[in-house]
């Protein structure tokens, strides 16, 4: 294999790798963690990725996710904001988080798309709300 060719294998998986994890344009910081959470949940890895891409003046976001108990990406969603009433899917349906299966939330599936916010923000879209002190959820 000549070494054109490894460089340009190189190149293409970074450019896949950056599609498939980089934050769309316009997405949240809670759809984009939601969806990244499909590739696990180490830490807030995908909220800094989201933060040092689209809001790197965002100095405080860790402090801000720790204050709703989201110590973590998939906890962000156990504590801190669950879907508005509006979007949940049906009874009976489920959330996966982290890879657990969460009764509590049905979330539809395929998720609504992200409701939009602007660059350099990391408040959630419209899709999202807190959920109320001492967990149980938002229905």
């Amino acid at each position: 294999m000549s070494n054109l060719t490894i460089e340009d294998t190189e190149s293409y998986l970074r450019q896949l790798a950056a599609e498939l994890t980089d934050p769309r344009e316009g997405e949240c910081l809670l759809c984009y963690v939601y969806r990244m959470l499909e590739h696990g949940c180490r830490g807030l890895r995908w909220a800094s990725r989201y933060r040092d891409q689209r809001a790197p003046r965002a100095t405080a976001l860790e402090r801000r996710l720790g204050q709703v108990g989201g110590l973590c990406d998939c906890e962000i969603f156990v504590n801190g904001y669950d879907l508005r009433r509006q979007y949940l899917g049906e009874p009976g349906g489920y959330a996966v988080i982290n890879g657990v299966l969460c009764r509590e939330r049905p979330y539809p599936n395929p998720m609504p798309s992200c409701l939009g916010v602007g660059r350099g923000s990391t408040r959630p879209c419209g899709l999202w709300t807190r959920r109320p002190r001492g967990g149980g959820p938002v229905f």
